[in-house]
């Protein structure tokens, strides 16, 4: 599959990329960032890929989080897809800011008009992955996910859920009926996040799931910290440390 490179640039001794491709599953062009350490140079190097929330490209995380300093000096290569298909002209795809466009879910749709394009469950855990095994020096037995707010949720749901399996979406459910326990979660939620405050977040739901399961899980309150890019640039070099422990094991 032909790549497009749309920028490149240098950082922290790595090149921060940004490509655009005909994507087989969205059946549109999708752009996704590419972070590429000096490590890359001269060997292959473990997988993380980031899932941004609402409203957000491939952009937002590249050029707010800061995430740079530590994915270089731990040798990660970071995927930072689009939130969803673009320009598809489906009735009502722009009306919302929470439903279509920049608002994918990480999930398959079912439902016409939308099963066609929204596929971006497959588009993250089957053709990207695909796609940066076959054009990047990425070890491909070295992977993981992480993200924020719906992305969060559709990094939880991507390592949860076994594909063609389980039904269910909701990563409280899908960790109920997890398999193993070869996974060790790290969560940080601003204790002032408007979304947490009423009620939408229910992080205590999946804790309790989680601890049902005895999957290891550890959920950090931060006081004063809301829903922003603030809060993630804040504790971003933890969470990359998080997964570089066992990247690089």
């Amino acid at each position: 599959m032909a790549l497009k490179q749309i920028s490149r640039n240098k950082c922290f001794g790595g090149f921060q990329k940004v490509f655009e491709h005909n994507s087989v599953e969205l059946k549109c062009k999708m752009k996704f960032a590419i972070y590429l350490p000096p490590k890359a140079e001269t060997e292959k190097c473990p997988a993380l890929y980031w899932l941004s929330g609402l409203t957000c490209t491939e952009q937002n995380f590249i050029t707010k989080s800061g995430f740079h300093r530590a994915a270089s000096e731990h040798g990660l290569v970071v995927i930072a897809p689009d939130t969803s298909p673009r320009g598809c002209n489906i009735k009502g795809e722009d009306e919302s800011w929470d439903f279509g466009t920049g608002a994918g879910f990480y999930v398959n749709a079912t439902e016409d008009p939308w099963k066609t394009n929204y596929r971006m469950y497959s588009y993250v855990t089957e053709e990207l992955p695909q796609l940066i095994n076959a054009h990047f020096p990425v070890d491909p037995q070295r992977m993981s996910i992480f993200g924020h707010s719906m992305g969060g949720h559709g990094a939880l749901i991507c390592a949860l859920k076994n594909p063609g399996k389980y039904k269910a979406y909701d990563a409280t459910h899908l960790v109920k009926s997890y398999p193993g326990s070869h996974l060790d979660i790290l969560i940080d939620q601003g204790k002032d996040d408007e979304f947490l405050l009423d009620g939408q977040l229910l992080p205590d739901n999946f804790i309790a799931a989680c601890t049902e399961k005895k999957i290891p899980v550890v959920l950090r309150l931060q006081e004063g910290y809301d829903h922003n890019y603030y809060f993630i640039a804040t504790f971003i070099t933890d969470h990359i440390r998080h997964h570089a422990k066992y990247l690089n094991a």
